[in-house]
């Protein structure tokens, strides 16, 4: 297992945190940290739209309904969430992928989503980096 601040995003820089409030990952820390044991690959900090949720649902992955006995609240539109690479990958290819924080994606989500699709979907850096000043 990693540990805090060991991982990195998909820019090369520290990963940041995806959310608190709902508290999120896959250990429960609130970020999109990973484990040999998450199989799932929640390595995408996702910010939830109503139409990536009503997908999600429609491919058997209902994350609006609480279940407390996984710790799990249920998502709004709103909430940044660590959702699981091949599902979002799946979403983006429906049409309806949930815009991605880069600076909380996990590295590792790079072995099965290519940056450049991650990039089109950004909503922590401008189209043009030059943007930034400096």
């Amino acid at each position: 297992m990693s540990t805090p601040g060991s991982e990195r995003n998909v820019l090369g820089g520290r990963l940041e945190g995806c959310s608190l409030d709902p508290l999120t990952g896959w250990f429960r820390d609130g970020s999109c940290r990973t484990g040999p044991d998450d199989r799932g690959s929640h390595t995408i900090c996702a910010v939830m739209s109503a139409e990536f949720l009503a997908h999600q649902r429609r491919i058997g992955n209902d994350l609006t309904t609480p279940r407390p006995q996984f710790r799990f609240p249920g998502l709004t539109p709103g909430d940044r969430w660590c959702v699981t690479a091949p599902n979002w990958l799946l979403a983006h290819r429906d049409g309806a992928a949930a815009p991605v924080v880069l600076a909380a994606t996990n590295e590792r989500v790079l072995d099965v989503v290519p940056l450049a699709v991650l990039r089109q979907h950004a909503v922590d850096v401008p189209d043009d980096p030059g943007m930034l000043g400096g």
